[in-house]
């Protein structure tokens, strides 16, 4: 899994830490149920503003997108 979290996105050292560290933990959860895959989480602006539920909740939304079987 890679991270990109740009300054320009979260301003503060602070922010993109914690926004790291919430999408590490999320994905060590649920790295079992996913594919074995590359995945690359890419902060935007609005992630600045999500408390950590909300973005464990999201995270978890889109996990489980990406862990259903694709449409070959």
């Amino acid at each position: 899994m890679g991270l990109a979290v740009p300054k320009k996105q979260i301003k503060t050292a602070v922010g993109r830490n914690r926004f790291k560290r919430v999408v590490r933990e999320s994905f060590r959860l649920k790295q079992a149920e996913l594919p074995a895959k590359d995945f690359v989480v890419i902060a935007k602006k609005s992630a600045s503003e999500l408390s950590n539920e909300e973005l464990f909740k999201l995270l978890d939304k889109l996990w489980h997108r990406l862990s259903r079987p694709s449409r070959g």
